[in-house]
């Protein structure tokens, strides 16, 4: 008994403590095929040493929770990817997937992030990847498709082998920058390899995109936006830092979904939404009154929701028009009744004319033509989704690695900050390379004014580079790079050219001194590459806004 007691922590522990070092705990196998998973070590280096197992379970569950949290489901300020996504676009931007280039087959795609990057389940990764290509999700699609990658009323995409993938154009506003400096990298998981902990994102993705997760004790809801209207926003805020949410809001109308719709909340209730980073926006589906012959008309909805189907619409209307007694009672309820004789008074059909060139087309026939549109039209949103909540929650994991709850100013003001210290690092590595550049040049200038007395010192010295370093006083950098240039590399013309380069070299490099030295000229050079992204990418608004009483 003792030995129970000991491990619920509540009895003598000195028998179970001496039996357990009778025995030595066997040894892990390599490659981690024996003893604890990695994520649940001994919280102790001594195996004979007890522990009680609630203290084990509840510092093991947190450890769970911080991991579900930080690398799995919640989106980073920085670039708005989770970790899987980032870790996806990251892969395929180096094994060369990009916009132009030939489509890859996913499964391919998805065995090179598992092997190299996220040693986690095949399916958790195509499907980041299939959500990261769909355009009815993504407001800014980072994947191009081929094949089957699921459609609004929610089937499933193919099977990654049927599927192929590559970047889209777009995907270059977070990834071009990856190899300048711009972030840090830290070991995969098996440390054979190196991976960006953020990708370099020019524009604030995770207001473009947004984002959904749950994870250990929270939540997150991110609407997309429009790409000109956050691109105003990031400026302004550039330009003045103490812009208030009503000054953001100036410019950012309201979130821009990908299948269009339209918000009928308040611009008031918008406002306290951004300003507390939770609320929700009430979303109406668009229609359009279609007239027919002999006087009949149909009313057709050609834009949803976000996360409504055309078949779930039609699953609602079917549940009304054919109800079942619900759990419990042999008969249906007096409101059932209501409601069923209701829609089978003013809706005649409805059906699906969804296709390739109308992505949402779902038709509703009145009962005949003098039911009253506005009766008709108020039922249908009133008792289906064509009329929704869309939950907004700005949770999301801040440039200090933590996951919290902002709102619209923070977000844009945390973005800028990560951008501004992008851009330096970028600026930095980029001077590096040119002082290298300028410095090597320089060294090149006095060889090929003393070409005779190189060429001697080369040929009869015991130790050319020494000789050279102490005649020249050169450093070792020129003195190895005049050792590996060719004879004809000593021509006249490249003088000429070498003194071209040295010269907007020099010239470059004062303008790069100036944007580390000057915070204006940073911020101007922040701005206008955002402007030059919103003009390269930017659309019109697909989401209309304009403010309506509930359908009841």
């Amino acid at each position: 008994m003792s030995d129970q007691k000991d491990l619920f922590g509540n009895g003598d522990t000195a028998v179970a403590d001496k039996k357990r070092k009778t025995k030595a705990a066997p040894p892990a196998a390599a490659g981690g095929g024996g003893g604890l998973p990695p994520h649940f070590a001994p919280l102790s280096g001594d195996l004979g040493e007890s522990l009680p197992l609630g203290k084990y379970a509840s510092a093991q569950y947190l450890q769970y929770a911080i991991a579900t949290v930080k690398d799995r489901a919640l989106p980073r300020v920085g670039d708005g990817q989770k970790p899987v996504q980032g870790r996806i676009l990251f892969s395929m931007w180096i094994s060369n997937i990009r916009s132009g280039t030939k489509r890859t087959k996913s499964a391919a795609v998805v065995g090179d992030v598992l092997g190299k990057l996220h040693p986690h389940g095949d399916q958790s990764v195509y499907d980041a990847l299939v959500r990261l290509a769909q355009d009815f999700t993504m407001r800014y699609p980072l994947i191009d498709g081929e094949g089957n990658f699921g459609s609004r009323d929610g089937d499933e995409a193919a099977a990654y082998r049927y599927t192929e993938a590559r970047l889209t154009k777009f995907a270059e506003v977070l990834l071009a920058e990856i190899d300048q400096g711009t972030v840090n990298f830290i070991p995969n998981y098996d440390g054979t390899r190196q991976e960006p902990t953020m990708l370099p994102a020019r524009l604030p993705i995770v207001l473009l995109n947004g984002a959904s997760g749950i994870a250990v004790g929270m939540a997150t809801e991110i609407p997309s936006h429009n790409l000109n209207e956050v691109a105003a926003a990031t400026i302004a805020m550039i330009r003045d830092p103490d812009l208030n949410i009503t000054g953001l809001m100036k410019h950012i109308k309201g979130p821009d979904f990908p299948g269009g719709a339209q918000i009928i909340t308040p611009r008031v209730e918008l406002k306290e939404a951004y300003t507390s980073g939770r609320g929700s926006v009430r979303v109406r589906a668009r229609w359009s009154i279609e007239r027919l012959a002999r006087g009949q008309w149909q009313m057709v909805v050609y834009e949803l929701p976000p996360g409504i189907s055309t078949r779930k619409v039609r699953e609602e209307i079917d549940a009304i028009a054919n109800p079942q007694p619900r759990a419990g009672k042999k008969s249906l309820a007096l409101e059932q009744t209501r409601e069923k004789q209701l829609m089978l008074s003013m809706l005649d059909r409805e059906r699906d004319e969804s296709d390739r060139t109308h992505p949402v087309r779902l038709v509703f026939e009145p009962k005949t033509s003098k039911v009253d549109e506005t009766e008709f039209i108020n039922l249908l949103l009133a008792k289906t989704s064509l009329e929704t909540n869309v939950p907004i929650n700005l949770v999301m994991i801040g440039l200090d690695g933590r996951p919290t709850g902002k709102n619209l100013r923070d977000i844009i003001s945390e973005w800028a900050q990560f951008r501004f210290a992008t851009v330096t690092r970028r600026t930095q590595h980029r001077l590096t390379q040119v002082l290298d550049r300028v410095h090597v040049l320089e060294g090149r200038m006095i060889v090929l004014l003393n070409v005779d007395k190189v060429i001697k010192i080369i040929r009869k010295a015991d130790d050319p580079k020494a000789e050279l370093t102490k005649a020249f006083n050169l450093s070792e950098r020129q003195a190895d790079d005049i050792l590996d240039i060719r004879l004809r590399q000593l021509a006249k013309l490249e003088h000429i050219k070498i003194e071209q380069e040295l010269k907007d070299l020099q010239k470059e490099q004062k303008g790069l001194e100036k944007i580390l030295g000057e915070p204006k000229a940073l911020a101007d050079l922040v701005i206008s590459e955002i402007a030059d992204d919103a003009k390269t990418f930017g659309d019109k608004r697909r989401t209309r806004i304009e403010e309506s009483e509930k359908a009841v």
